[in-house]
């Protein structure tokens, strides 16, 4: 997943964190019903993990594996950052469809 945001085509990295606020207030505010808050949640968990200082006790004790689970957890967040932003983008281009009880509107 991660090799994606270099193809040709897709959005830069400078569109897509561009596009991280507006994601999140229109998945927060209920516009952009894509992004669930549990998605979220997982997001904003695997943020704090990587930035908590407890994180530091597996890499004093276990050195270069301790890193290992930082790895693993940054690795998915920039995948599932990159997967977002483009399903955010792609959505934003198509005029931002508008889905009311489980149904486009307009349509």
């Amino acid at each position: 997943m991660l090799w994606q945001g270099a193809k040709p085509g897709t959005p830069s990295l400078a569109d897509r964190a561009r596009a991280l606020p507006r994601m999140l207030g229109g998945a927060l505010t209920g516009r952009y019903s894509i992004l669930t808050k549990g998605r979220i949640g997982l997001l904003v968990l695997a943020v704090a993990y990587l930035l908590s200082p407890v994180d530091l006790v597996p890499e004093a004790l276990f050195s270069v594996f301790g890193l290992l689970d930082d790895g693993v957890v940054a690795l998915w967040l920039g995948g599932a950052l990159l997967v977002e932003t483009e399903r955010f983008l792609n959505w934003e281009s198509q005029g931002r469809p508008t889905v009311v009880d489980g149904e486009l509107a307009g349509a």
